[in-house]
């Protein structure tokens, strides 16, 4: 009875879909989130007779053949890069992108992360930061003496010190660009490292070509749909329920056939 365990195949790759979904749904106000859309594929088929094969003496070949599929499974779980809304914040160290590219972040470890969340802070340094306290790359610092902080659309950092009227440039933000920004490695707090799969990362500055640019004061909100995410709910909820039946149905079946006498 393959119905079974092909069933029950079904009913754990539809689990995997309403975790995807859920986790979406919880990070409907996650700052720069980029949904996931989880993907299947179907499983090792068994040729009881193959296409193509010979059915006669004469030549004559079997036009379809008789293959059965084993069920379902995980394919990969994808992330959606779509730019997400952007809202007013007026808090100067707040930077949205519009466009592509991600935010360098300095790890304690000595690597490179990279974010979309652009709800930054001065430290007690005066230092560009994550909300976790990492430094931005290439770093940026601003004097104490500051009494405003101005970030232009192509990542230039000028400060206005007081008797001087004209700003001063402490530093230049750079974005990092990935041919395959899907491929980046989730490893939580809005953070990604690269992979293979991503390839290397083309630095540049805000403005260049296939580098977005910087809305200082915005924030990018989260690229998740409600409605569409309560619809693939519903859809993920009763493929669950039909795979179930099936279970029921096959169950059934086997406790006819055992009672035949």
């Amino acid at each position: 009875m393959r119905a079974l365990s092909i069933a029950a195949s079904g009913m754990q790759a539809q689990q995997m879909n309403v975790e995807v979904i859920s986790h979406n749904i919880a990070n409907m106000n996650t700052t720069g989130y980029k949904r996931q859309r989880a993907e299947f594929q179907d499983m090792l088929y068994q040729n009881l007779e193959r296409p193509g094969a010979s059915s006669s003496q004469a030549g004559t070949i079997l036009p379809l053949g008789v293959q059965l599929g084993i069920g379902v499974r995980a394919d990969s779980i994808g992330r959606i890069t779509t730019q997400g809304n952007i809202t007013r914040t007026d808090n100067p160290a707040d930077l949205a992108i519009s466009g592509r590219g991600y935010l360098q972040v300095a790890m304690p470890d000595g690597t490179t992360a990279f974010t979309r969340a652009g709800n930054l802070a001065f430290n007690q340094e005066g230092q560009l930061t994550t909300s976790d306290g990492f430094p931005i790359e290439p770093a940026v610092t601003v004097p104490p003496e500051a009494i405003a902080v101005s970030i232009s659309r192509d990542g230039i950092v000028e400060v206005t010190l007081a008797g001087q009227p004209t700003p001063q440039q402490v530093g230049q933000i750079e974005l990092a660009s990935f041919v395959n920004a899907a491929g980046l490695e989730a490893v939580g707090d809005n953070l990604f490292l690269e992979t293979p799969a991503s390839g290397p990362p083309t630095v540049g500055s805000p403005g260049s070509p296939g580098i977005g640019t910087l809305m200082q004061g915005f924030l990018e909100t989260s690229n998740v749909n409600a409605v569409e995410e309560i619809s693939a709910l519903i859809i993920a909820q009763r493929a669950y329920e039909m795979n179930a039946r099936v279970i029921s149905a096959s169950d059934e079946m086997l406790q006819a056939a055992s009672q035949l006498r």
